[in-house]
């Protein structure tokens, strides 16, 4: 029998994906999309609209096939779109990367964090410092890279890290600090002291800090702050974003990473074995919806924090408290109320007992963590209004019952 290679093993461990017999275990993602076309719950697990995106973006997807923007691109992207990138950077935040030297663009900010892990992990004794819950691929890329996760706690209800044990796991050891803001899977926007105590730990640990920003145009209040405007983290973050959520189009996966020359082309020699180059006729439709007007971006907030309250509304009329989000597509219950002690059997029972989907917050944490998290539950509000009010309609049967 041939062995498992073990970078295999590791990044299926990393992910949750080994069964105690090392079979491979269906996600619970994958488990509640099969309940929800199995009952007809309306699917509020995963995160993807039910919308697309502009029109004006889609037309430039269809006219850049029809012109022939169809075979490989550059290396790093094509020149469009490394300026778009570039100008939208300098119009939110007044950050001004160098379209040359300082962007790559790539398959998905997935794939820019797996570049970029795979890039800067130089040892086994190298650790990632990441905020739990963490979206589900930041522990099999870590893994994958051959590095230590560490965590650092969010706590119920508002999320945010104590700043003690965000000190106590930044060490020497740490290579890189991994922060995803606005947060997914707890909608929470971090503090702007706690942006300031990472730029500094990374300072004192010669760290680099590597941000997760899909969700930018998401933040309900304070418009967004990326920790690369802090000048003392500048020289050692890289900012990674995507198309998919801005502009609803997850299926797309046109991703970006820029930051420091030196840090984007570690990052592009790796990735160049990866994919090589994304989708050709999506970079220059991109690059058209990152110039949309102001108003399509501040528009983003607002719709999605509408829905976050149509949402969260359906949610505590079911008899179940929330988190109440501050950002990206998610809101965070707590089933205690309801009397569940597992939101795993929870949300197995959820699409029979209200028809709806949601996916427990256990599927975010390490195993030594569940406990801490063993009640609570996500539900996306990405949807159309009108499937978010037939959600809360369904799960009014849970107080009734």
């Amino acid at each position: 029998m041939s062995s498992v290679p073990g970078a295999w093993r590791r990044t299926a461990e990393g992910a949750g994906l080994l069964s105690a017999d090392g079979s491979i275990a269906p996600t619970i993602f994958a488990e509640m999309t099969e309940l929800a076309a199995e009952t007809g719950a309306v699917n509020l697990g995963q995160g993807f609209p039910d919308e697309d995106g502009p029109a004006d973006v889609l037309e430039a997807a269809r006219k850049a096939i029809a012109d022939g923007a169809n075979q490989y691109t550059p290396g790093r992207g094509v020149p469009s779109l490394l300026s778009a990138i570039a100008e939208h950077q300098e119009r939110f935040y007044g950050l001004a990367p160098d379209p040359a030297t300082e962007i790559v663009v790539t398959a998905g900010a997935t794939e820019a964090l797996a570049a970029t892990l795979l890039a800067l992990i130089d040892s086994p004794d190298d650790e990632v410092v990441v905020f739990e819950p963490y979206y589900d691929s930041y522990a099999a890329c870590v893994a994958l890279a051959g590095a230590r996760l560490r965590t650092v706690p969010l706590e119920w209800p508002d999320f945010q890290p104590d700043p003690q044990a965000l000190a106590d796991a930044v060490t020497d050891r740490t290579r890189v600090i991994l922060v995803n803001d606005p947060h997914n899977p707890t909608g929470a926007v971090f503090s702007p002291e706690i942006r300031a105590e990472v730029a500094r730990l990374a300072d004192e640990h010669d760290a680099i800090i590597v941000t997760d920003e899909v969700y930018e145009h998401m933040s309900f209040g304070a418009p967004h702050v990326p920790i690369a405007t802090l000048p003392e983290a500048a020289p050692r973050t890289l900012t990674i974003s995507s198309a998919g959520k801005t502009f609803s189009a997850t299926g797309w996966k046109i991703g970006w990473v820029h930051g420091p020359a030196d840090l984007v082309t570690a990052v592009l020699t790796v990735k160049q074995f990866l994919t090589y180059v994304p989708a050709s006729p999506l970079q220059p439709a991109i690059a058209a919806g990152l110039r949309l007007p102001d108003a399509f971006f501040a528009g983003l907030a607002t719709d999605m924090g509408a829905k976050a309250a149509i949402l969260g509304s359906g949610l505590r009329a079911a008899g179940l408290e929330i988190s109440e989000p501050a950002g990206s597509y998610f809101t965070v219950a707590d089933a205690a109320p309801l009397g569940a002690r597992d939101a795993s059997d929870f949300c197995r029972e959820l699409p029979r007992s209200a028809g709806v989907v949601g996916v427990p917050l256990t599927a975010f944490v390490t195993p030594e963590n569940r406990d801490r998290y063993a009640t609570l539950v996500r539900f996306a509000a990405c949807k159309r209004v009108d499937v978010l009010e037939e959600a809360s309609r369904r799960l009014a049967a849970l107080s009734a019952g």
